[in-house]
């Protein structure tokens, strides 16, 4: 008897919460924030919504029909898809800066930070109650082999409540948001019943399956790497083709191959000496391009670093390596390094590079227009450090600098360098695989089309364009020492590097 006791209990608990999800955040979400305050719900809002209806009827379905595996199940299933609509939603506004957002505030948070909380609370709840409850067979006995349960008026009359609140919002859904194919606006006008003001709109519908990815606008493929060509990128090394006049041309004075066994992807000259970069190794090298001292940066440790496509000096001593997912690992040269503090960060060099202490170590860049775009690209200069985008299968007619401030790595700027174009041309036809200041001018290499484009940083405008001859297939990164335009290739296996002039 005791038993059956807790069996009425746990369906009374059982009703009571789905009275407390329908009424409170269904049913406030319709009547007041609908009607008073003339809300009307996004496709996620309506999706999330939507999910906590489904709970609550089928909360009563067990209430009606007893305790069912598939009814659990169905529960489970519907806060799973409800917490994820509401972690997409809460994930495209949590950047955003104070008291920005979408929608309506209950506390000073937005409703659909409040969907997250009303499915974590069914999927304890119902833990909870599970815990407590007693053995199945005791359900089965409480049904008394009848195919639902009878319930008394209390109960019927919470059915009923819930039932209207269903009612209700069919109603404000059909208002506002029509019929299949209509399916709602991702940025909807407020909710008004005059004919006039009403939006039924499938435009969401028909842009938002014409691909498909689970990883939706972060699908983006990886760049271009020495050691690993792109499959997205179709590359063209003929000058003539290029998105801009050409003012000046390049010509190969001499070319030799770098004693290096791996594909080098970036090659800079800092302090008398060159710095290399392949996959996640930093190599330093003489003046004669052999091999000095050289590293391997743990790129799964604390940040992740995808493959290097650059190393600058900050300040001092002090080395920036870039990853292309702008990514970055502070780090200096240190004969007498702790091995064992530095085990961290190194897979090789940990007894001779340390990039633990004061700033050093690992840091992520934020940007704006260059957050779903890699880098191939990284220089310094002065107080500045300098990314650029590379085109991807997302988007192919984009390009961005960005700056930061080295003292504090924090983005400072972006901008797309003003330049005349040819027609129907833009600066995404670009891959600019390395950037260097000479002159205080940017001096950016594209390895589509073999061009080096001259940036006045300050006017923000491409002041010159320089050809390089189409022989360089491969074009890495540029080095300019005077008049000397040193150029690395990887090409048939081999690291090319080529001296031009004018």
């Amino acid at each position: 008897m005791q038993e059956i006791k807790k069996v009425k209990l746990f369906y009374l608990l059982m009703a009571l919460a789905a009275l407390c999800v329908l009424v409170f955040p269904v049913g406030i979400a319709n009547f007041v924030f609908g009607y008073i305050f003339k809300d009307n719900p996004c496709i996620l809002c309506w999706a999330q919504r939507i999910s906590m209806i489904y709970v609550g009827i089928m909360a009563f379905f067990i209430v009606r029909y007893g305790l069912k595996p598939k009814y659990i199940a169905s529960i489970l299933i519907m806060s799973a898809f409800g917490l994820y609509q509401s972690f997409t939603q809460v994930s495209a506004h949590a950047h955003r800066d104070v008291d920005q957002g979408f929608s309506l505030e209950i506390l000073g948070l937005h409703a659909y930070f409040w969907a997250e909380v009303v499915f974590w609370f069914v999927i304890v709840f119902l833990a909870i109650v599970f815990y407590l409850a007693p053995k199945f067979k005791y359900f089965e006995e409480e049904l008394n082999g009848q195919s639902f349960r009878k319930l008394s008026k209390s109960f019927m009359i919470m059915i009923y409540i819930g039932a209207f609140v269903v009612l209700s919002n069919m109603l404000q859904a059909f208002i506002s948001t029509g019929v299949p194919p209509f399916m709602g606006q991702s940025d909807p006008v407020r909710f008004s019943l005059n004919p006039r003001y009403i939006i039924w709109d499938d435009s969401e519908l028909k842009n938002s399956y014409k691909s498909f990815s689970i990883l939706g606008t972060r699908d983006v493929k990886a760049p271009d790497y020495a050691f690993s060509p792109s499959s997205t990128i179709q590359f063209d090394n003929d000058f003539k083709n290029a998105p801009l006049n050409i003012d000046k041309s390049l010509k190969i004075i001499s070319k030799k191959t770098i004693p290096y066994a791996k594909p080098i992807n970036s090659l800079s000259f800092i302090n008398n000496e060159y710095v290399a970069t392949s996959k996640w190794d930093i190599v330093f090298m003489d003046k004669d391009y052999k091999s000095v001292k050289s590293l391997e940066i743990d790129p799964y440790y604390s940040a992740t670093i995808d493959p290097l496509v650059g190393v600058s000096l900050a300040y001092n001593d002090v080395y920036v390596a870039m990853g292309s997912n702008k990514t970055f690992l502070k780090f200096r040269k240190n004969d007498h390094a702790d091995d064992r503090l530095e085990f961290a960060n190194f897979i090789k060099g940990y007894d001779s590079f340390e990039a633990s202490g004061s700033n050093l170590g690992r840091g992520r860049f934020s940007t704006v227009r260059a957050k779903f775009f890699h880098t191939g690209s990284m220089t310094i200069n002065k107080d500045y450090l300098y990314l650029a985008t590379l085109p991807n299968n997302k988007d192919k007619t984009s390009f961005v600098i960005s700056g930061f401030l080295v003292d504090d790595m924090n983005l400072s700027f972006e901008f797309t360098p003003k330049a005349k174009l040819k027609e129907g041309r833009t600066l995404g036809d670009l891959y600019v695989t390395s950037m260097v200041f000479f002159d205080d001018k940017l001096y950016a290499l594209s390895k589509n089309h073999n061009i080096i484009i001259v940036i006045d940083t300050n006017s923000k405008i491409i002041t010159q364009t320089i050809s390089f001859p189409s022989e360089i297939k491969n074009a890495r990164s540029l080095i300019i020492d005077n008049d000397i335009f040193k150029i690395l290739s990887f090409e048939d296996n081999q690291n090319m590097i080529y001296d031009l002039s004018f």
